[in-house]
């Protein structure tokens, strides 16, 4: 049976906000009562992942049960029988694409402490963001910058 795509979004947010933290699939597992195993299944969506299951995943990596599948928004999801289901809302989320790179940029940032730092170096990525694609991006208005 091939893999459901909803089961491996949520897989790879799972594996992405356990990266973000900094937790070994052993140790989840071994918060759960799983062997690493089956963490690596869920993570690659080879095993579905029940909904009390998920909640204690989101509990444990302090995320909203919402945020595995946060991205999936304007995907299409297939129906049992087969058919396509049109997506309800456009996708536009970046960070079903983010890469290891991303998650440790994440890390380190979230780790800051002062907000005029953080500030600081959001405005220095924005003015070295002149390369070929800088016409692509945009800087957030004043008012997102909160």
């Amino acid at each position: 049976m091939p893999k459901n795509s909803v089961d491996v979004h949520v897989g790879n947010r799972l594996k992405l906000r356990r990266t973000m933290v900094g937790m070994s699939q052993d140790r989840l597992g071994q918060m759960v009562g799983l062997t690493f195993q089956q963490i690596q299944k869920y993570e690659k969506g080879a095993n579905r992942i029940g909904a009390s299951r998920l909640y204690q995943f989101a509990t444990l990596l302090s995320v909203p049960p919402a945020y595995f599948f946060e991205g999936l928004e304007g995907q299409p999801v297939t129906s049992r029988d087969g058919r396509q289901l049109a997506a309800a809302v456009p996708a536009d989320s970046p960070t079903a694409s983010f890469t290891r790179e991303d998650v440790e940029l994440l890390r380190a940032f979230h780790g800051l402490g002062q907000q005029a730092l953080r500030r600081r170096i959001i405005d220095l990525v924005w003015a070295m963001n002149d390369g070929p694609n800088a016409d692509l991006v945009a800087p957030p208005a004043e008012d997102d910058a909160a």
